[in-house]
């Protein structure tokens, strides 16, 4: 296979060739040009799904779960960080048709404080270090834990961990060679979590300047995924037993753009993320980074967010030579028609096309 076009992030006017799935810069004999022309992006990363949940909530079997992964394909997401599944997915590595999955394990929760059925649930929290070191050996080198949900006791978000439990906890992760994120919601876990080593929060919505500047000084990430955050009225307009928490979940929502770029603008690593599967359906890569790039982000960094920051942020290669031919084709440059995100031209995994045309979420 050959390609000509834009190669993002560098603009450069490049050929590329394909062989054997593998990005060469040696022309290849008898290849067929796929495009001569267009902008030319690695593979789009979904930095926060959940291939396994199905939409609505439940359990996916094995089929629902390889049409969720086939539903990010075809919106060219080809590298999924699963950030908590109820199913072990590693059936789909068999699929070379299908996107690379880096898995997080099982959400790690108490009991009463997640949704229900889809975590392991600690009576005890000092267990928590040892189940923490058990999914990083399971995972592919992450490890989800759940920081703050609702305590019906007190009627609002509050944290699970103590700040100990916490340190012990990152630094097993750490030892069994994994990266810890964090589910988070509000302000009061964020402290605890940051100066614990976490690697990771996501969702973030409660953070502040204070726990900005903290993120910056240890090098923490934060993944938004602002579609799901949309979410949050409706989440409050549910919780009418909990006026507070209702109250502080429609807060969240309101400053949620400024949140983020607060952090944005402090340097904060921002990559994207949809929380696909439960409330949010798959396939929705563009409307993150289209949200991203609303929350005040460059359209080159929303887009790389989502591209090749993200792949080396997950250990993966881009397009060089000898990495796998993974990038999807755009008529027109989508970091200025956004448009051009939701109606790939071609999607291209392992060197074959396997899409082309609009897609649209809907597993």
């Amino acid at each position: 296979m050959h390609l000509r076009g834009v190669v993002l992030p560098d603009d450069e006017v490049r050929d590329l060739w394909v062989h054997d799935g593998l990005v060469t810069d040696e022309p290849v004999l008898g290849a067929e040009t796929l495009c001569d022309t267009g902008w030319i992006v690695p593979g789009l990363v979904d930095a926060h799904c959940h291939v396994g949940i199905r939409y609505g909530g439940g359990h996916e079997d094995r089929d629902g779960a390889i049409a969720q992964a086939e539903t990010e394909r075809d919106a060219g997401a080809l590298l999924l960080r699963d950030a908590g599944s109820p199913i072990d997915t590693r059936f789909i590595d068999d699929h070379d048709e299908l996107p690379r999955i880096i898995r997080a394990g099982r959400h790690i929760a108490r009991p009463k404080r997640y949704i229900r059925e889809l975590g392991i649930e600690l009576d005890d929290e000092r267990d928590l270090p040892d189940i923490v070191a058990e999914q990083a050996r399971f995972g592919d080198g992450w490890v989800k834990i759940v920081g703050d949900w609702i305590d019906r006791s007190v009627g609002d978000l509050r944290p699970l961990w103590s700040d100990a439990i916490l340190k012990d906890a990152i630094e097993a992760a750490h030892a069994n060679g994994a990266r810890v994120t964090a589910h988070v919601f509000g302000a009061d876990a964020l402290p605890g979590l940051i100066n614990a080593g976490i690697d990771c929060l996501e969702h973030g919505t409660g953070l502040t300047d204070d726990t900005i500047a903290m993120m910056v000084e240890h090098g923490t990430a934060l993944v938004p995924t602002l579609i799901n955050i949309d979410t949050f009225p409706d989440i409050a307009d549910g919780a009418g037993k909990f006026p507070t928490y209702a109250a502080h979940m429609r807060d969240l929502h309101r400053r949620v753009r400024g949140t983020v770029a607060n952090a944005y603008d402090a340097g904060v690593p921002i990559y994207a993320g949809t929380d696909a599967g439960g409330s949010i359906r798959h396939g929705r890569i563009a409307d993150e980074i289209t949200a991203l790039t609303a929350a005040g982000l460059s359209p080159h960094d929303a887009l790389g967010g989502a591209s090749w920051n993200a792949r080396t942020w997950l250990g993966r290669p881009s397009i060089t030579p000898g990495a796998p031919a993974d990038f999807v084709v755009y008529r027109e440059d989508p970091r200025i028609n956004p448009a051009m995100l939701t109606a790939p031209q071609w999607v291209v995994l392992r060197g074959r096309v396997v899409e082309s045309g609009p897609v649209t979420g809907h597993r």
